[in-house]
């Protein structure tokens, strides 16, 4: 639980019952790459991060009030904007700086699985993480449950060496988290691409059209975490970045692999998932001109009793054939017989 500390010796005044929670996750210090015993609030660490030489704090919170960011806000220094933008969650991934705090926002997924896929089956599940990354701690700030940091934590725990980098070590760390999620998703993805794939050429399927375009609705959202967050890396990449130390610039070269490849998966899968949209409608093209073919062929066959029918239906005093015993079935034996060969002839030229 975090401390408030008062400027002033009068008692701070209680919040209603039920209008605030503790949204912080774990607040540690680290100093020379171990983390310090003791149940630390974020003002605390901080101070005894600021006196160590090697110390910084990993303050983890998840979904935290505007109340509660603008008091840690204050604490460590964080601009407004970049606040005001952890708590909303609604941002693409991106990289600012605020002073010598840097603010990383990352989008996480995580794959939904599902025994069957459905017009409304949700494939992808999005959230985000935001980072700042300042000289004596990294705060890290969740939404969602795409991506848990509690392993990250546990992981880099054991890595004292990574740890001595300080807080950008830790966002290296959940980074690298954060794209090996993207990969694992991308993976799975590709089966259910596989099995729609498969689907497609199925005759007996029915509404395939609608679960290509869910599909594709999920693929779409997995891209507007993953794309935008190749310009980030570039930057934290980049020779010229001196806030990065050289080491963690070697680190995030790797996650920008990984990155590179999930991105050319994802454009693939989209232009395949365009592919089988146009194959589909295609078949449903080619099985609607087959019904107006067998409509066509069924009204032609219709057509040679009308008109026989017709014409003999006029009432005309003088006309041919009134008068024969056997032209009443003569003129059915015709137009049956007229009838079997269209029928045939329909038949042999897949019309029927």
């Amino acid at each position: 639980m975090t401390r408030r500390l008062a400027s002033d010796a009068s008692p701070p005044v209680p919040e209603p019952a039920g209008r605030r929670r503790d949204s912080v996750v774990d607040c540690a210090l680290y100093v020379d790459g171990k983390r310090q015993s003791g149940n630390w609030t974020y003002a605390e660490a901080l101070a005894a991060a600021r006196q160590a030489d090697d110390g910084f704090v990993w303050l983890g919170l998840h979904e935290p009030e505007l109340a509660e960011m603008t008091e840690i806000a204050a604490t460590y220094g964080l601009h407004e904007l970049a606040v005001e933008d952890a708590v909303k969650a609604q941002q693409r991934p991106k990289l600012e700086q605020f002073g010598d705090v840097s603010f990383l926002v990352l989008r996480t997924a995580r794959y939904c699985e599902h025994t069957e896929l459905t017009e409304t089956s949700e494939v992808v599940e999005t959230g985000q993480v935001m980072l700042f990354i300042g000289p004596n701690f990294l705060i890290s700030v969740r939404h969602g449950d795409a991506c848990r940091l509690a392993p990250v934590r546990a992981d880099l725990e054991t890595k004292r060496e990574l740890l001595l980098h300080g807080p950008w070590a830790v966002a290296y760390a959940v980074t690298d988290r954060v794209v090996d999620l993207y990969l694992e998703v991308a993976d799975q993805l590709e089966d259910d691409l596989d099995i729609l794939e498969t689907e497609v050429f199925d005759r007996q399927a029915t509404g395939r059209i609608q679960r290509i375009y869910q599909m594709k609705r999920e693929l779409v959202e997995f891209k507007r975490a993953v794309v935008p967050l190749q310009r980030p890396l570039m930057t934290l990449t980049a020779q010229m970045n001196r806030d990065v130390p050289k080491e963690i610039r070697r680190y995030f070269r790797d996650v920008q692999d990984h990155l590179s490849r999930t991105v050319e998966q994802v454009n693939s899968y989209d232009d395949l998932l365009n592919s089988i949209l146009q194959a589909r409608l295609a078949q449903v093209t080619v099985d609607q001109n087959n019904d107006m073919r067998k409509i066509a062929a069924w009204a032609a066959i219709a057509a040679v009793w009308t008109a026989i029918a017709g014409i003999y239906g006029m009432n005309f005093e003088f006309m041919p054939e009134l008068k024969w015993t056997y032209g009443y079935p003569t003129i059915l034996a015709l137009m049956l017989g007229i009838s079997l060969a269209l029928y045939r002839w329909f038949r042999r030229n897949g019309w029927l």
